[in-house]
């Protein structure tokens, strides 16, 4: 299957639920490093749960597999939904943004270990969250409106 092939609606389905099974994983992957205190793969995972959610949101509108890109806002706007998302969701995809990076890195990691107070990421993960639900809510309508 190329690319480009369009998914039939089982295939959306499934491919569907298995980037979201891996958002819900990475999401509890990030209150287990909240819990545990490290801090810089608060940050990793909240962008992971953002990219893996968004991907399952991109499968689901464009019924192709998504792109091999990290790109949080470049993943939101492929999939259609950026400009649905609130204000807060969208700054918080530019702020989980370069978390992606900039944790593996060493060279980066004592500017972004600053960046990442407990606060900060007990805000990311509340963040991360709502954004979880609102993916995982409108992902469940339109797998409803597709077997309609």
């Amino acid at each position: 299957m190329s690319p480009d092939e369009k998914l039939n609606t089982e295939q959306v389905a499934k491919k569907t639920a298995y980037w979201l099974d891996l958002a819900e994983y990475d999401m509890d992957v990030a209150r287990t490093m909240m819990t545990a205190h490290h801090l810089l793969y608060v940050g990793f995972m909240c962008h992971q749960v953002a990219e893996k959610s968004l991907k399952g949101l991109y499968v689901l509108t464009a019924q192709v597999d998504p792109p091999y890109i990290h790109a949080l806002v470049k993943l939101a706007k492929l999939s259609n939904s950026y400009d649905e998302l609130s204000p807060e969701d969208q700054a918080l995809l530019d702020e989980l943004e370069p978390l992606n990076i900039e944790a593996r890195y060493p060279a980066q990691k004592e500017a972004v270990l600053k960046s990442l107070t407990a606060i900060r990421c007990r805000e990311l993960i509340k963040g991360t969250e709502r954004l979880l639900l609102w993916i995982k809510t409108k992902c469940d309508a339109v797998l409803s409106d597709m077997r309609k």
